[in-house]
């Protein structure tokens, strides 16, 4: 059976870690996506605001996540991916700002992430396109910054993940970095021949996919064995919501607006066996405190199904799993 993943953001509380893992264990998720995001976040980013967080010592940021670390061994929860705080470059930002994201949040990101035992990091591609002129030129400033941090991913273990993302321009949502899965598939090859190494992979964001409008089964084939990790969430086709899936429809009929089975179809075709990582942090708030257990609960059950379709196959036919929800 696949794993069954979330994120920890608004779970695990930095005062009691414990408790927060526990809560994970017992609603039936066996790994994790560490929201190390959320010690820096975009929000604040944009504005130029920075805090210190990231200006400890690699010795200070592991004696403050050994709770973590601990916690999670102790409940049998795996690190399976992290997110490297974003953007990692700001149009328009100081040079100050911009300098401090590359050379000091990015690598101890990383240190973290290999003092966790993670194996997958998570990054955004830099926002660029329209400021450059052309998706090539954007793609050749996040080049570098990969090429920077893939010495440090060989050296770690690490595999750094490009993700699929939408931008806005004025009121309409658009296709951002890594929406062309054969250039993805192409850049991600040549990178890791480079280094002899996985050092590059691709996360996959099906509410992203689902903004801007991606084939999703196709996408998928395309990617093959390329996608190492997921970010599982719904929204309406408008906005970044980050919801459960199967929350919106697009008629009465309940036609999901989220291209479900062809998620499902096109992890299938590439014979998919890692984690089912849902990044839905934001419902936990949306719901009352008293019904986070439950909610949890929920996810991960849709997360079972989901795995109880992709693997289903009786004599190479397709079958209906349904009753692993």
């Amino acid at each position: 059976m696949l794993e069954i993943g979330v994120q920890t953001k608004n779970v695990v509380d930095d005062r009691q870690p414990e408790k927060g893992f526990a809560l994970l264990k017992r609603t039936g998720f066996s790994c994790v996506d560490f929201s190390l995001n959320q010690y820096l976040t975009n929000t604040s980013l944009y504005q130029s605001e920075v805090n210190s967080f990231f200006d400890q010592t690699r010795q200070e940021l592991e004696q403050f996540f050994t709770p973590h670390r601990q916690a999670a061994l102790a409940n049998g929860i795996r690190i399976h991916q992290m997110h490297m705080p974003y953007p990692n470059y700001v149009p328009n930002g100081s040079r100050e700002l911009n300098d401090y994201l590359r050379n000091v949040v990015a690598p101890k990101s990383m240190e973290i992430c290999a003092f966790f035992g993670c194996r997958y990091i998570v990054i955004h591609g830099f926002k660029l396109a329209r400021f450059l002129g052309t998706e090539e030129a954007e793609w050749e400033q996040t080049q570098k910054f990969l090429e920077f941090l893939a010495p440090m991913a060989k050296e770690m273990g690490i595999t750094i993940c490009i993700e699929n993302l939408y931008d806005g321009i004025g009121s309409h949502i658009v296709e951002g970095p890594c929406c062309n899965a054969g250039k993805a598939a192409e850049r991600i090859d040549r990178m890791n021949e480079k280094y002899h190494e996985e050092v590059l992979g691709f996360c996959f964001d099906t509410g992203h996919a689902n903004l801007v409008g991606i084939d999703m089964e196709a996408f998928l084939g395309v990617l093959g064995h390329r996608l190492k990790v997921l970010h599982i969430h719904d929204n309406d086709g408008a906005f970044d919501l980050h919801q459960i899936p199967f929350t919106f429809t697009k008629t009465r009929e309940n036609q999901t607006s989220t291209d479900w089975p062809g998620f499902i179809k096109g992890l299938r075709r590439i014979g998919f066996e890692d984690a089912l990582s849902f990044e839905t942090a934001p419902v936990l708030t949306a719901f009352p405190e008293v019904m986070k257990e439950d909610t949890l609960t929920f996810i991960a059950r849709i997360g079972r199904y989901f795995a109880g379709e992709i693997e289903a196959a009786v004599d190479g036919k397709e079958v209906s799993c349904k009753a692993t929800m």
